[in-house]
């Protein structure tokens, strides 16, 4: 599958749509300030941008110059290149998500096959005939397991993604399918199964369902229970994509971030910060906590693409060139 679309048809250029580029780009802008000041709280304590104005200090209100000036730099952005196309703005922030998604794949692939066989050599202890017996016990250790082999993997995975042109939805089903298949032989024919055989296939099967949401939006994957729709021409289906994007998708992609981003104790900064692992404790494999920060991931990555969406569905409005034909999947 490929993983960037073909953008030769569509013009670099066409009518200026100031408000409709700054509220887009605005959301991206905010969306990237929201994750900076994550991580500032969770990682140096900083109190928080609301804190600037109830006495939090000079830090908050560097949270706070954090959003002023990210809102800054859009509208910048946008009053320096007036002419510039929605659709191409489109697909722009679809490319950078695409880059995104492929990366996610990576890692999870490089990650999901180290720790699994760690996570082997562990239960059968193995690691002595290979390391010394402080490498195995800080291998037994979330923490070092964590920074040392999941850190640098991650790094991999961004640096590859940006050198590949594939997302690799299907090799990654193909690979679970794999998983199971080892888990069903080893299961019934030879009576071995090790907690760690579960983990992987949960592990990537989240993954395939979380990251390739926002490129089956793109590719209208989902499932559209059409009662109208179909019979709409391109312009009113640009109004209902519009409005949908703004009010149905990327609402609950906002809600999703602010519930799992709430703090150092939400659902997702909690598991992430103290790299939680499952209940199977040294017998599985230790990431649970990334499975916590596929849930931010998935809605990270729907926002980014439901505000390319509403650009392209603003440009089927305007009736401007470069319409994309797809088939949607309808019920």
């Amino acid at each position: 599958m490929a993983s960037t679309s073909d953008n030769a048809g569509i013009p670099e250029f066409g009518r200026p749509a100031p408000i409709v580029r700054i509220f887009g780009w605005s959301m991206l802008s905010i969306l990237a300030a929201f994750l900076i000041e994550n991580v500032l709280m969770v990682a140096f304590d900083f109190p928080g941008m609301t804190a600037a104005f109830a006495g939090g200090g000079a830090l908050a209100w560097v949270q706070l110059l954090i959003y002023a000036a990210a809102l800054a730099l859009t509208a910048g952005y946008v009053l320096r290149t007036p002419n510039r196309a929605l659709r191409r703005e489109s697909d722009t922030i679809h490319r950078f998500n695409l880059y995104l998604v492929r990366a996610c794949f990576w890692i999870v692939l490089l990650v999901g096959v180290a720790d699994a066989t760690i996570a082997f050599m562990r239960v059968e202890n193995l690691l002595g005939l290979f390391m010394g017996e402080d490498a195995v016990r800080e291998l037994g250790r979330a923490s070092f397991v964590g920074n040392y082999i999941h850190i640098p993997l991650l790094i991999a995975g961004l640096i590859i993604a940006a050198f590949t042109r594939t997302l690799g939805f299907t090799w990654l089903a193909l690979l679970i399918v794999a998983a199971e298949l080892i888990i069903v032989i080893s299961r019934f024919v030879f009576s071995y199964e090790q907690a760690l055989m579960g983990d992987l296939v949960r592990y990537w099967y989240a993954a395939l369902f979380l990251f390739a949401s926002a490129y089956t939006l793109f590719d209208e994957g989902h499932v559209r229970v059409d009662v109208l729709y179909s019979g709409f021409s391109t312009r009113t289906r640009g109004v209902v994509n519009a409005v949908g994007s703004l009010l149905l998708g990327a609402t609950t992609a906002w809600v999703i971030i602010d519930i799992g981003f709430d703090g150092p104790r939400s659902i997702i900064n909690s598991s992430v910060a103290n790299m939680e692992i499952s209940a199977s404790g040294p017998v599985g494999m230790y990431i649970k906590y990334h499975m916590a920060a596929f849930i931010g991931i998935f809605a990270i990555t729907m926002l980014i693409q439901f505000v390319s969406y509403f650009f392209e569905a603003i440009a089927d409005r305007r009736d401007e060139p470069g319409h994309r034909e797809h088939e949607p999947v309808t019920q």
